[in-house]
């Protein structure tokens, strides 16, 4: 059986245009798809046959594990709520609102990703768009700590960089492509203009490239530990300047390193700046299908993007105090709900040893090093 049209959440670009063909069961082909697509698409199993649920070990009908992971719940003191990446935005707010009934965390992936991003939201705002006005305006793209070529592999050919759009009548040749990273990536081949930044430095690289797009003097010795020439960077600050439409793409290159939440910052107040002599965006590289729309909904709900703490009965915010790594890490939760994540896999080690010490529940389409220690 062949399905058109289909939806790949593995990654942020969320491609539409794949087509799956289904055998027994079981997605056997995934054409259009990226690799990571494909594997994603052709490693989900058919779990048919499967018991629904399970609590400690055992198959277990659906509303036996509901009420089961309910009483867990509700009995704990200060619960944790994880996850949300790979779920739809209506989960998401039910989740939300879970959280407050229990008075317990919530918080999502992008805490230990581009936790340093919605930071920067908090206190700038987020000048940005979508990726179709990529597609069809964007005729500078600047790629920043990002390596979309391995990690949002059709990013550059389905939005960015080849295809054409409504004002963009020739594609790649009426784009032009900067690249700023620590080092030549596989991204770099298809850039203009590859700018190798010293590691730790993107901060004072941004700050710098905001002076020149104000017009103020930089001196070029503030510059000498960067790696880069005042002449590079003014030729970048004008070529932004003269953009009809660009848009500044940052990756984790940015928000991990040194800098954090300032390099980020930064490239939002770079942007602002930007949109006083022409149109300018800055769209986060995110990783999961819809990590974008767990910070959205806390956002409308709460106020704040992730690590959301409900305690006191009412929302609060405090990175490094109600994220999920530094809860569990201090073993504070004393019970868990992890939706459509694998904290125990993809989180330092105590994270794993504390939800196996509590109760925890689980909601996956899949099994996980996470599933394997749940009551749930």
């Amino acid at each position: 059986m062949q399905i058109d049209n289909v939806v790949c959440a593995f990654c942020g670009c969320v491609c539409d245009d794949i087509t799956v063909i289904v055998q027994d069961g079981r997605i056997t082909q995934a054409k259009n798809a990226c690799v990571l697509g494909k594997a994603w698409f052709q490693g989900h199993a058919n779990h048919s046959g499967r018991p629904v649920a399970f609590i400690d070990g055992q198959p277990a009908g659906l509303d036996q594990a509901i009420d089961t992971a309910a009483r867990l719940l509700s009995q704990a003191h200060y619960p944790m709520i994880y996850g949300l990446s790979s779920t739809c935005c209506e989960a998401q707010r039910q989740a939300v609102a879970l959280a407050e009934a229990l008075g317990g965390c919530i918080d999502c992936c992008t805490s230990v990703c581009h936790g340093p991003s919605g930071m920067a939201l908090q206190g700038i705002g987020e000048p940005t768009c979508t990726l179709g006005e990529v597609k069809n305006r964007a005729d500078l793209v600047v790629f920043w700590g990002s390596n979309p070529a391995e990690s949002h592999p059709r990013h550059m050919a389905r939005y960015a960089v080849t295809p054409k759009g409504m004002f963009i009548p020739r594609g790649r040749k009426d784009r032009t492509v900067v690249l700023v990273d620590v080092r030549p990536t596989a991204s770099a081949r298809a850039a203009d203009f590859f700018l190798q930044v010293r590691p730790g430095k993107d901060f004072e690289v941004l700050w710098a490239l905001r002076a020149l797009v104000k017009g103020q003097p930089v001196d070029e010795a503030a510059l000498a530990g960067t790696g880069l020439t005042l002449a590079q960077l003014a030729d970048l600050a004008d070529r932004m300047k003269r953009a009809r439409f660009g848009v500044l793409f940052i990756g984790q290159g940015l928000t991990q390193s040194r800098g954090k939440h300032m390099n980020t910052s930064a490239a939002f107040l770079l942007v602002r700046d930007l949109n006083a002599v022409t149109k300018f965006a800055l769209v986060p590289m995110r990783g999961h299908g819809n990590v974008t729309g767990i910070d959205s909904v806390l956002a409308w709900q709460t106020g704040f993007p992730f690590g959301v703490n409900f305690s006191l009965g009412y929302p609060r915010f405090n990175p490094g105090e109600f994220t999920m790594v530094d809860v569990l890490s201090r073993s504070e939760a004393d019970a868990a709900l992890i939706v459509a994540s694998d904290p125990v896999a993809n989180l330092p080690r105590p994270v794993g040893k504390r939800l196996a010490e509590v109760p925890t529940v689980v909601l996956d389409s899949h099994e996980s090093e996470t599933t394997r220690v749940a009551r749930v």
